[in-house]
């Protein structure tokens, strides 16, 4: 008789969604390893974080082939080794497009050379033979739709690279073109899309999309929903040494002059009125911009960034929050934001 298994998984109080509209469940918070891990993070330390998110009941581990060009998936893919968690027991996602820096011309966009190429490559760093989830990281109008989702298609049908794909900042139109090839052609459609959501990040993720998760029920894992440090309460007064826009000062060239701005002035006194209202909920700032993006039912899960254990350990507090996000909470938050997009107008015909 084959032996038993051991679970090492305990789910704590995280509270876990479907991906879109398939049968995986996620944790509601993830850790991601984008500008951190492989890249201004090494060794033991992508490790202790790691095991940090597993023991608050985290079962999702996102990743990408251009993070620290390729060294992001080498840490956490050893991490992963060393941890040797069972893999039925995590789930665990890469993207492929922006290539790993080198320049022969077929190392990235979404041919189905590089999608295929790409993701094996992908693989080959973490250590693993297969991931869950693979994403477009950005669209291509270079290649035809078709062949994008061919090669998806190839990747999970033919291959057994991947489980399921996805998208990353495409356009509700190209997710749907997608969509709609996938079904013309017996191949495979994409299931989420990894978008750009916070307080004041909205009119993409709650308009655009929004008849993706109506018609299809379309999955998101979300990305700075902490909008790069902003609703910390870390750059209130400056921009200390440690953070992201010291850190990564090319990456966020463009956050920081903004920042400076009367809109970005504007944007600092609006958190510092939400530090209020978190502290009302016995929480902080940072607790409560997680747990806003965690109460939107279209949120599959919000990925975290964290440098620190101790970062984990506060971030995943959030849960608590959820429960504590009346109404009436909620709509105080939005009377400080100001910002709540507009539906698209339905002319009185909605069902």
């Amino acid at each position: 008789m084959a032996a038993t298994l051991e679970s090492k998984f305990d789910p704590k109080d995280m509270e876990f969604r479907h991906l879109g509209p398939s049968g995986l469940k996620i944790s509601v918070f993830s850790l991601g390893g984008w500008l951190t891990y492989g890249g201004t993070h090494k060794g033991s330390i992508v490790k202790e974080c790691m095991q940090a998110a597993w023991e608050n009941g985290i079962n999702f581990f996102d990743t990408a082939e251009t993070y620290a060009k390729g060294q992001s998936e080498i840490e956490m893919g050893q991490a992963l080794k060393e941890l040797a968690w069972p893999r039925d027991e995590y789930v665990l996602s890469t993207k492929i497009f922006f290539g790993t820096g080198r320049k022969e011309p077929n190392t990235k966009g979404l041919s189905k050379k590089h999608v295929v190429e790409g993701l094996k490559s992908s693989l080959a760093r973490l250590q693993q033979p297969y991931v869950d989830i693979v994403l477009a990281h950005r669209p291509d109008s270079a290649t035809p739709m078709k062949e994008i989702v061919e090669g998806f298609t190839q990747c999970i049908r033919n291959l057994n690279l991947a489980y399921y794909w996805g998208t990353s900042e495409w356009s509700a139109t190209q997710v749907m073109e997608a969509i709609q090839i996938a079904e013309r052609y017996n191949l495979i459609a994409p299931i989420a899309e990894q978008a750009q959501y916070n307080a004041f990040h909205r009119q993409r993720f709650e308009v655009e999309y929004a008849p993706l998760y109506k018609q299809f029920q379309y999955g998101t894992t979300i990305w700075s929903p902490l909008a790069s440090g902003l609703l910390t309460g870390k750059y209130n007064n400056g921009i200390p040494e440690d953070s992201r826009y010291a850190t990564n000062k090319a990456v966020f060239e463009d956050s920081i002059k903004a920042l400076q701005s009367d809109e970005g002035k504007a944007k600092i006194e609006k958190v510092k009125k939400l530090t209020a209202v978190a502290e009302k909920l016995g929480a902080s700032v940072s607790q409560l911009a997680l747990a806003w993006c965690a109460k939107n039912e279209n949120v599959s899960t919000v990925i975290l960034g964290a440098t620190k254990v101790e970062q984990i350990h506060d971030n995943c507090k959030a849960l608590k929050l959820l429960p504590k996000l009346t109404p009436e909470f909620m709509e105080e938050i939005e009377e400080i934001l100001q910002n709540k997009p507009q539906p698209a107008p339905t002319y009185g015909r909605e069902r």
